[in-house]
C-alpha cells in the first residue's frame, strides 16, 4: 500500500530527547517499510527515516523555541492535501486541524489520536466531524468520548532490539518521562525512600512545569538516596532502565498509554503502576508488575514485583508489544478502509453539533 505517515512538528522523528508520539511514529514508519509498504513521512527535516521523508520545517520546532505550531502545521498540511491522490491511506498523528482539509477524502484518512481525551475542550470536534475514522492507543483513552467514530484501538509497539533484555537489572527504582503534577514524581521519591532503596530519575522539565519543579520537587531531591539525572534519549535508556530494580509509574491522571512502561518491560524491568488509564491494560499483575491504589501498595510492591523472572517480563514485551505487532494491526484497519476513496460533499459541519445539542439551525450559514 502506498501510506502517507503525517506526524507533529514539534520533534524530529525520531525525537532527540523526550518526544513519545514522535518515537512511535517513527517505529510504526520503520516496521511499515520493513512490511514492504511504499510509505512517505511529512515530518521536520531533521527526521530519520528508510521511508521517503518530506521536509515541513527546517528542524523539530520545540527544541528551535518555537512554541506555536499550527502555522508550520497547517503549511504541511496544505502540502499533503496537494498529494493526497498519491497515497492509498492518510495517517494522520496531528490530533484535528486537518479535519475540515480533508473531509472529502475522509475514506482514505486516519487519526491516532495520542493525548488525554477527558477534557471537554475538544469534544465539539467528534460531533462536527462524525465521519473521521479515530484509533486509540487504549480502550480507557476513548471512554469519555463514546460518540466518537473510532475504527479500533491499537496499543503501541517498539522495535525489539531496542532496548535490549538485561537479564540481572539492578539495585535501584527509576522514574522516567516527564516533571509534572500528573506524573507524580513526588509519590514515586516516597515509595523509594520507604522501600529503603535509591531512585533514579530521568525527566524533562518544561517551561510549565518549572515552578512545579523548583517548589514541589527541588526540595525532594537533598540526600544521596535521590539521583536527578534530567532529560535522556534512546541511546541511554538500556542502561537506565535495564539496570533498575523496578521502573515506578505512579501517575496521577487518565494516561492514554505509557509508553515507557513497554520500555522498561523490553529490558525485563517490571513495573509498578497506579491504576490510572491504560494501566491496567498494558501490566499484567504478577506477569510484567504490579497495579496498585496507593504508595503504601506500591511499597509493599516492591519485593513482590522484584521476585517476577526478568525473563517473563521480557516474553510477555515480546508477545505483546513490537513495533511489527504494532504495524500488522494498522496494516489491517488501512485494508478495511481502502477503496473507500473520496466521500461526497458533506453536509454543513455544524449540523451534527447542533443537533446532539438539541439546537436550530435553519438558515445557519446564508446572511441577510
Amino acid at each position: 500500500m502506498k501510506i502517507a505517515q503525517i506526524a507533529p512538528l514539534a520533534e524530529a522523528v525520531p525525537p532527540k530527547l523526550y518526544g513519545g508520539t514522535e518515537r512511535v511514529i517513527w517505529w510504526l514508519t520503520e516496521a511499515l517499510v520493513d512490511l514492504g509498504h511504499d510509505v512517505t513521512l511529512y515530518a521536520s527535516g531533521d527526521s530519520v527515516t528508510s521511508a521517503r521523508l518530506v521536509p515541513c520545517s527546517e528542524a523539530g520546532l520545540r527544541l528551535a523555541g518555537i512554541n506555536d505550531h499550527a502555522a508550520a502545521t497547517l503549511a504541511m498540511l496544505d502540502r499533503v492535501l496537494r498529494e493526497a491522490d498519491r497515497y492509498d491511506i492518510l495517517h494522520f498523528h496531528v490530533d484535528l486541524l486537518q479535519y475540515p482539509m480533508f473531509r472529502h477524502l475522509a475514506g482514505k484518512c486516519l487519526t491516532t489520536l495520542h493525548g488525554r481525551q477527558d477534557l471537554p475542550d475538544f469534544w465539539p470536534i467528534h460531533d462536527a466531524f462524525p465521519e473521521k475514522n479515530l484509533v486509540s492507543i487504549s480502550d480507557n483513552q476513548r471512554a469519555p468520548i463514546p460518540q466518537a467514530n473510532f475504527i479500533g484501538t491499537v496499543y503501541h509497539g517498539m522495535p525489539d532490539a531496542l532496548i535490549p533484555f538485561a537479564p540481572a537489572g539492578g539495585d535501584y527504582l527509576a522514574f522516567i518521562g516527564r516533571i509534572s503534577p500528573e506524573k507524580r514524581p513526588d509519590r514515586a521519591i516516597e515509595i523509594a525512600r520507604r522501600a529503603g532503596m535509591k531512585l533514579r530519575i530521568a525527566a524533562k522539565i518544561d517551561n510549565a512545569d518549572k515552578a512545579y519543579f523548583e517548589e514541589r520537587i527541588a526540595p525532594l531531591l537533598e540526600g544521596a538516596d535521590v539521583e536527578f539525572i534530567g532529560e535522556i534519549g534512546d541511546a541511554e535508556k538500556p542502561e537506565f532502565l535495564g539496570n533498575a530494580a523496578a521502573l515506578l509509574f505512579p501517575i496521577d491522571w487518565p494516561e492514554p498509554f505509557g509508553l515507557v512502561m513497554i520500555e522498561a518491560m523490553a529490558a525485563g524491568t517490571p513495573v509498578i503502576a497506579f491504576a490510572n488509564g491504560s494501566v491496567p491494560e498494558v501490566i499484567e499483575p504478577g506477569v510484567t508488575g504490579a497495579i496498585v491504589s496507593s504508595v503504601e501498595e506500591a511499597v509493599d510492591a516492591v519485593p513482590f514485583v522484584r521476585a517476577i523472572p526478568r525473563e517473563t517480563v521480557r516474553r510477555a514485551f515480546e508477545a505483546r508489544f513490537t513495533a511489527h505487532r504494532m504495524a500488522r494491526d494498522y496494516v489491517a484497519l488501512y485494508e478495511s478502509l481502502a477503496g473507500l476513496g473520496t466521500l461526497p460533499p458533506p453536509a454543513f459541519a455544524g449540523d451534527a453539533f447542533a443537533a446532539s445539542r438539541g439546537l436550530d439551525m435553519a438558515g445557519a450559514g446564508t446572511y441577510g
